[in-house]
């Protein structure tokens, strides 16, 4: 196994070493364990608000508080990671997550046994899933930034996708665990008091085993050489090099959520049977579309090789085909088929705008990139509300909007420049530096 004595890789930031096969799985159960716990949340939300006797558009918007606040303080962390290290931030973001489980735990507890008005008990669930939006926010951008600096241009769309996969295993692990935690005292409220706890562990790993040193040894030479007096960068909007991966990143992003949000609404309306009964069937659906994803992150892209501009193009088509699917599916299994190619489809395009806006910018802008890519990937669920509200009106509604959202992302990455020349353009100056040190020690991965 490669330790952090092994040889500096080629690409990598100036003075710094590629990252080991030990530090990319702990950066990589960082991204496991927030995902388990928010799609095992998610799998269990619509019998939360049924039991609890919560509104459906009310119960989605459980994470809408949690999603703003996380696009809004993604950026912040991203800086402050900047200043002080990726990991104290990884750190904080891991904190936060296992205080907002704990008290979306008791929220529910409450909740369930009806100790107090649905809409208090909404109030108080919303701001207890806030503070994950608030200090949550902290461990994306952080560990995307700590993996991107530590990587090759080569290597970093492979190694992105990698940490993407981890999205889809927390979804294969987040429904099935759920249940298990779904115990006669605790009931529905068990699944957070579980996330919680298995998030300790990962923080005590993170806190024990994560090697980082900081400030980057030679990094402030060398970006003082190659890039002289600092200026002041754009508003991430105005940014021309990743303004069209966060737009990208944002709509698709909006189209996975809105299915995500309505998945457990449908499994109940097309079997017709309990809340609580539906969850095995939810879970079903929500580990087939996890597989794929995986297939996608884990398996095609490397097989063929697939590049950003790649990505970004079968992503948004894959998806397409398959809400339209979702959106005339006469059963239940034409639903879960729905839901598997276009978590294929979203395999590919988190790791190409993802990949792409982390390939647009130099090693020193890592963090700002990762902290925008991990804003949009929270924002999206704002709007979720909106589509269970469209779901309600009409049950394919939402599903061919997200066709006609698709069908456009499809035509920008053949029409954007950025996008169409995404993860083309030569290394920069500091990543040139950086060559000049390497030797050609394998990355670890």
């Amino acid at each position: 196994m490669a330790d952090e004595e092994a040889n500096t890789e080629g690409g990598a930031a100036a003075g710094q070493r590629p990252i080991s096969r030990t530090a990319f799985g702990i950066v990589f159960g960082v991204q496991v364990i927030t995902a388990t716990g928010n799609t095992g949340m998610q799998s269990v939300l619509p019998a939360i608000g049924r039991e609890s006797r919560i509104p459906d558009p009310l119960i989605a918007a459980i994470f809408s508080l949690s999603a703003l606040l996380w696009a809004i303080f993604s950026p912040v962390w991203a800086k402050a990671s900047d200043r002080y290290g990726r990991k104290p931030l990884i750190v904080t973001g891991l904190l936060g997550f296992v205080v907002s489980m704990v008290l979306c735990g008791l929220v529910v507890a409450a909740g369930v046994r009806h100790l107090a008005a649905p809409m208090l008990i909404f109030a108080l669930f919303l701001a207890a899933r806030g503070l994950f939006g608030l200090f949550g926010s902290a461990a994306n951008p952080a560990s995307q930034a700590y993996l991107a600096e530590r990587t090759s241009r080569e290597k970093r769309t492979a190694a992105v996708a990698s940490l993407a996969g981890a999205f889809g295993l927390g979804t294969i692990l987040g429904p099935p665990i759920a249940p298990l935690f779904v115990l006669p005292v605790v009931g529905l409220a068990g699944p957070m008091f579980g996330f919680a706890a298995l998030a300790v562990i990962v923080l005590i790993l993170v806190w024990r085993g994560l090697p980082e040193v900081w400030p980057r040894p030679g990094a402030v030479h060398a970006l003082a050489e190659t890039r002289g007096p600092p200026t002041k960068a754009p508003p991430l909007w105005k940014d021309p090099r990743i303004r069209p991966f966060l737009i990208y990143g944002l709509l698709v992003s909006t189209c996975q959520t809105a299915q995500y949000q309505t998945l457990g609404f449908i499994v109940i309306d097309k079997l017709g049977i309990a809340p609580i009964a539906a969850q095995r069937a939810t879970a079903v659906a929500m580990m087939a579309g996890a597989v794929s994803g995986l297939v996608a992150q884990w398996g095609l892209i490397s097989l063929f090789k697939m590049g950003p501009r790649q990505l970004l193009r079968w992503g948004a088509g894959l998806a397409a085909v398959a809400n339209l699917l979702v959106a005339i599916a006469p059963s239940y299994w034409t639903v879960v088929a729905g839901f598997t190619l276009s978590s294929l489809g979203y395999g590919f395009a988190r790791p190409g705008y993802s990949a792409g806006a982390s390939l647009a910018v130099p090693t020193n802008d890592q963090a700002r990139a990762a902290g925008a890519v991990a804003a949009v990937n929270g924002l999206n669920t704002v709007f979720a509300p909106l589509f269970v509200m469209a779901y309600e009106a009409w049950h394919p509604l939402p599903y061919l909007a997200n066709v006609a959202i698709l069908v456009g992302l499809v035509s920008m990455a053949f029409l954007s420049p950025g996008l169409r020349h995404a993860g083309v353009a030569p290394p920069t100056e500091l990543e040139q530096v950086g060559a000049v040190e390497r030797n050609d020690a394998s990355s670890g991965f």
